[in-house]
């Protein structure tokens, strides 16, 4: 059975429907590369110069208390005689116990720095300077062979000593010097060893000085050699070299030549050295520096 030509035609004719444009597959995208961190720089060592140190201990309650009370007395801020304050209320003060501070007062007290009365309270103790040249004392009383550095330690005292004096002697002072020596040449003069003058001597150059602490110091070494000083003197004809030498040296203070006391009185230890200990040959004192006044 053939079609109706017209149904064909208008089939034929009639719009198509459009088609949906065909979509163009969407491209893949690519993954992201992953950046990789950037490394870390580590910082350069710090180069710290070479150090040797110890560990360091903690301190006792009680010691720190000992160094301030010390402090204090060595400030002048607590005087001799001072009374300290009772143990509760310098605990309150530091902040620590009791205990604390009675071990820190049996600790200055040992030390001769205070003075606990019983039923008074506790003071500041007075500190002579023979207290602490005593332990010295001792140390170099031990034996003989500690003659050659006590004469050392004359040599580099006394010489200084009579420096100071030739700036700091009152007219009275280098009088008195002037008398002690006449009573020396009258005791040699008598044929004895006019030791107890030499002594004299020396404790007045000391007191010209004017420096309580070098002249007790020198006055504990020159006890030390009160001995080998009466051997020396014991020598023919060494009690008229020593005051000669004295002689010399308060002609110096008397003109206030400093550098020419220091020179005599120099030459006199270096001597009197010599004869006790037989260095003369192998010691000599330094040059002489000519007089400036």
């Amino acid at each position: 059975m053939s079609d109706d030509p017209a149904a064909s035609r208008r089939r034929s004719e009639s719009p198509r429907p459009e088609r949906s444009p065909r979509r163009e597959p969407t491209a893949r995208r690519e993954p992201t590369p992953r950046r990789e961190p950037t490394p870390r720089r580590e910082p350069t060592p710090r180069r710290e110069p070479p150090m040797t140190v110890e560990p360091i201990k903690s301190t006792r309650i009680y010691e720190e208390i000992v160094r301030q009370i010390k402090s204090m007395i060595a400030e002048g801020r607590l005087k001799s005689g001072d009374q300290l304050p009772p143990e509760r209320d310098l605990a309150e003060k530091f902040l620590v116990s009791r205990t604390s501070v009675r071990e820190a007062f049996r600790a200055l007290e040992s030390l001769g720095l205070i003075e606990i009365r019983p039923g008074e309270g506790t003071f500041v103790h007075e500190v002579s300077v023979e207290s602490l040249i005593q332990p010295l004392a001792l140390v170099m009383a031990s034996g003989r062979e500690a003659i050659g550095e006590l004469f050392e330690a004359r040599r580099l005292l006394e010489p200084i000593i009579a420096g100071l004096a030739a700036t700091r002697a009152t007219r009275d002072e280098v009088q008195e010097m002037e008398r002690i020596l006449e009573e020396q040449a009258k005791e040699i003069g008598r044929g004895r060893t006019g030791l107890a003058q030499d002594a004299q001597f020396h404790a007045a150059l000391g007191a010209a000085a004017h420096n309580r602490a070098i002249t007790r110091v020198l006055s504990t070494l020159i006890d030390l050699l009160a001995q080998s000083r009466e051997e020396s003197l014991s020598t023919p004809g060494r009690p008229e070299r020593s005051h000669q030498d004295h002689q010399r040296v308060l002609a110096a203070i008397a003109r206030r030549d400093e550098a020419g006391a220091r020179q005599a009185m120099l030459d006199h230890l270096v001597a009197v050295e010599g004869l006790v200990l037989g260095t003369a040959s192998r010691r000599r004192s330094s040059p002489r520096r000519p007089s400036t006044n």
